[in-house]
């Protein structure tokens, strides 16, 4: 009985399918668009002052840690959750209002640990996420595009 539970929960949160992602076109655009708006940033706007050293933690930490955690959660939890409703099933332009909704909380999180404007900005790709878990019917899609911003991220942000 345990075991079933556990299959349903993994199966229901995008956990216990592995599509190969990695055949898809759009996910390479995902990335390589990270690319350019990080380098967009990086040339055009200032650096968010960073208080902490670059190291294996930090790396750990956001690289690793941030991304499984922060898509189970939104994703795997909330995202398809509002999936179930009639009126977040909807999409728009491909986007699920049921994205839409998740990604306004992701903001919400966010403003807990940076400045409003990067809090904003974590909007688009966290769109970008929730599309790859809607596309893929997994987490796995949206872990590896959150983890390779989140690295992007890092290395703008680190002095």
């Amino acid at each position: 009985m345990a075991g079933d539970r556990l299959r349903h929960v993994l199966r229901e949160t995008g956990l216990m399918r592995w599509p190969a992602f990695y055949r898809d076109a759009q996910f390479y655009w995902a990335l390589a668009a990270g690319v350019v708006v990080l380098w967009g940033v990086w040339l055009w706007l200032p650096r968010v002052p960073s208080v902490e050293q670059f190291g294996v933690q930090r790396l750990l930490s956001v690289v690793v840690w941030q991304p499984i955690i922060e898509e189970i959660l939104f994703r795997g939890v909330i995202q398809t959750q509002l999936d179930k409703l009639t009126w977040a099933a909807r999409k728009l332009l491909g986007i699920s209002l049921a994205n839409v909704a998740t990604s306004v909380l992701f903001i919400l999180v966010h403003f807990v640990h940076h400045p409003p404007t990067w809090a904003v900005a974590v909007f688009v790709p966290s769109l970008v996420f929730g599309y790859f878990r809607d596309r893929h019917q997994s987490l796995y899609s949206p872990i590896v595009v959150h983890s390779f911003y989140n690295l992007g991220y890092l290395l703008v942000v680190s002095p």
